[in-house]
């Protein structure tokens, strides 16, 4: 993003604000590369791994289930979509795909996001906006090239799959009427946990004794995952979309992959090259452009991001 177009967003947000969603952003990119330790560096099944993540979550939101959203089958499939479905496909993805790439291929959400739109909600596209669409998908396939020529790892399409799910929960989130954020959470937590422990008892094996391989670390993990970025970063992002427009937020949440691909770097050891650093450049410019709008319900904007 330009400064000049940062310094023009963060005039419009309290300092207290900006500091609030670069804190979220900095949690939502270490939860990135933390879960790819988790299930890559420490083999522990993906989906045992989400199970457990929302087990915490639905402890901690337990008080706020009730009264349910209406309608119910709604925030159910949302819950699928945007929890357990997104964050198993993800995990997934982090067994084989660096946090560096998978946090570019999953910049597809937002233009995947305004494209349901179009078949399901019926909007209309701006010209910009299917050019912000094509840079975004061109960065993409920029970053999956190589000399031989395309060459998308299992994990990347697992990722762009997590990708289509969170947009797709959006789109149904952006039918619903305001659900207050905890209560959001909570029946995200309920929705997903039972067909990810049922889906980790069928296909995964060796659950707890990975777990407790990893030992002490994998508590603490698991503990920031659920508390720090289920319950506190997504909880904080929402209360801001309370106060802000999407179009305000959209472009300064690119700070997570941003933070995702440095941390990467750091942590995780990714190779960071400059066919990379085009592609992401280039994609999140796409990004900056799609959500650079007029947005009549800034709800479609929110997906789990970490």
């Amino acid at each position: 993003m330009a400064p000049v177009a940062v310094i023009m967003h963060v005039s419009a947000m309290r300092f207290r604000d900006f500091l609030l969603l670069a804190m979220v952003c900095l949690v939502w990119g270490f939860s990135n590369v933390l879960s790819k330790i988790v299930v890559g560096n420490w083999a522990v099944p993906p989906l045992f791994y989400a199970a457990l993540r929302f087990a915490i979550v639905l402890v901690v939101t337990l008080p706020w289930l009730r009264p349910a959203p209406r309608p119910l089958w709604r925030i159910v499939a949302i819950g699928l979509l945007m929890g357990g479905g997104s964050f198993a496909l993800l995990f997934v993805g982090l067994r084989t795909a660096s946090p560096s790439a998978a946090a570019i291929v999953v910049q597809t959400s937002l233009p995947i996001t305004t494209l349901l739109s179009i078949v399901m909600l019926g909007e209309r596209l701006h010209w910009r906006r299917w050019a912000g669409i094509a840079l975004t998908l061109a960065g993409v396939v920029l970053v999956i090239w190589n000399p031989h020529g395309l060459a998308v790892s299992v994990g990347l399409w697992f990722v762009l799959a997590a990708a289509f799910a969170g947009s797709l929960g959006a789109i149904l989130m952006k039918q619903m009427e305001n659900v207050a954020p905890l209560r959001f959470q909570a029946w995200v937590a309920l929705s997903s946990l039972v067909p990810l422990t049922i889906g980790s008892a069928l296909v995964e094996h060796g659950q707890w004794s990975s777990a407790l391989a990893a030992g002490w670390p994998f508590v603490a993990a698991m503990l920031f995952a659920a508390l720090f970025v289920s319950v506190f970063a997504h909880t904080a992002y929402y209360a801001l979309i309370g106060r802000y427009e999407a179009t305000l937020l959209a472009p300064l949440t690119l700070m997570t992959p941003l933070v995702t691909i440095a941390l990467g770097v750091m942590i995780t050891g990714d190779r960071l090259s400059g066919r990379m650093i085009a592609g992401a450049a280039l994609a999140l410019l796409g990004v900056l452009v799609v959500a650079l709008r007029p947005s009549r319900a800034p709800v479609a904007q929110v997906q789990e991001r970490g």
